[in-house]
């Protein structure tokens, strides 16, 4: 199953790649498909790509409920 889950970008290079954080973690994303993009806003990362910016409010509750999902027990 592929999944794009909510990251916040903390920096963005000369080249449009960006470090996003997700959960604490720092991974980079290209901003090809969203260069209207900036530090600070979320955005949907998948694959490697940042595919759509989200709004503040929209973004912390999709990471609300997937934390809530790991949480369960299997």
């Amino acid at each position: 199953m592929c999944l794009g889950i909510p990251a916040k970008i903390v920096k963005i290079d000369e080249r449009q790649i960006a470090d996003i954080e997700i959960g604490g973690i720092v991974r980079k994303a290209s901003l090809q498909l969203v260069p209207e993009a900036k530090v600070g806003d979320y955005v949907i990362a998948h694959a490697g790509f940042a595919i759509q910016i989200l709004d503040v409010k929209e973004a912390q509750e999709t990471l609300k409920l997937l934390e809530a999902f790991s949480e369960i027990p299997e």
